[in-house]
């Protein structure tokens, strides 16, 4: 490649630094303030009840655990719960009678968990916010479904893109 090519190819990579850089920046940014914003929604669903049981983090937790029966480390593998704390949190749901835990019995030093009544409970109340928001989210958000497969694409594209930067380590 001959001095001319090389300054043209370093320039067509700082254009596309300049294009990419505040919007990857922006997208970050959004995933972040999204999530937080989601705990806040629930948040405010269950003030609007009057529960301060369990909070945001809490009941999003309860509601991805659905009727699975899983391990506390699946909570983090499978995407259930996103914080550092989960033993935590999943201590404090059987204490308070959310979650109903048992051995296993292939391997006893694996607890199973699973939702107990009052821990459905919850599950309904996030499920409730949910359904209403598919019902409002178009005419109200203005986000139609073609917009939200669109997003989900390339939510999905930048997952694969950061798990092979952990996996390959790019």
């Amino acid at each position: 490649m001959n001095n001319a090519n090389v300054a043209r190819s370093i320039e067509q990579k700082t254009e596309v630094d300049i294009a990419v850089r505040p919007l990857y920046l922006e997208s970050l940014a959004l995933v972040e303030r999204l999530h937080r914003r989601l705990l806040d929604v629930i948040k405010d669903e269950f003030d609007r009840r009057g529960r301060a049981d369990v909070n945001s983090v809490q009941a999003l937790l309860l509601y991805n655990i659905g009727d699975n029966d899983v391990t506390a480390s699946e909570l983090r593998t499978r995407g259930y719960y996103l914080g550092s704390n989960v033993s935590y949190n999943v201590k404090k749901l059987v204490e308070l009678g959310y979650l109903s835990h048992q051995r296993s019995r292939v391997d006893r030093r694996s607890v199973r968990i699973r939702l107990a009544p009052k821990g459905q409970e919850v599950h309904a109340i996030v499920a409730s916010i949910y359904e209403k928001h598919v019902r409002t989210v178009e005419q109200i958000g203005g986000i139609s479904a073609q917009e939200f497969d669109i997003l989900n694409q390339a939510l999905l594209r930048l997952d694969r893109f950061w798990t092979d930067q952990i996996r390959y380590r790019l």
